[in-house]
């Protein structure tokens, strides 16, 4: 079986990446929550957060960090929301945590967690949210 998330991280499938280094790779979801939704992974593959080898927890936690300030930044979001799964509801078996920009009143949260997703309107913007949030994670250290 083939990884898809392995595919994007190898460019093999494209992707709207947002940040790339030898251990991590950070790209805006195709089917967001709400546009600017990033996905932060290890580069190799890590099925889950509880497979994550030490060595790795700085480097992947870092470019949450950094994209959680970029996506606030680009997006001139009040804040985010962070999330990963661990097998349930993990929708790709490669560990990836969700970076989603906030702003009161978005309609994420309402008595539970909505994971409606939403579409891009355009490759276009999608492209242009991308260069928004990289740009904004070259200056969050």
């Amino acid at each position: 079986m083939t990884c898809t998330f392995c595919q994007i991280a190898s460019g093999e499938l494209p992707a709207q990446i947002v940040h790339r280094d030898s251990e991590v790779i950070a790209f805006l979801d195709r089917a967001p929550l709400l546009h600017g939704h990033v996905l932060v992974m290890p580069t190799a593959h890590v099925e889950t957060l509880d497979d994550l080898p030490d060595e790795l927890l700085t480097p992947v936690f870092g470019a949450v960090r950094r994209t959680s300030i970029a996506v606030q930044k680009a997006l001139k979001a009040e804040g985010s929301f962070v999330a990963t799964n661990t097998r349930i509801s993990q929708s790709v078996p490669h560990l990836h945590v969700h970076v989603v920009p906030r702003n009161k009143g978005d309609g994420l949260f309402s008595t539970r967690l909505i994971w409606q997703r939403k579409k891009y309107e355009s490759d276009a913007v999608m492209a242009e949210t991308a260069e928004k949030i990289r740009a904004a994670y070259e200056l969050a250290r």
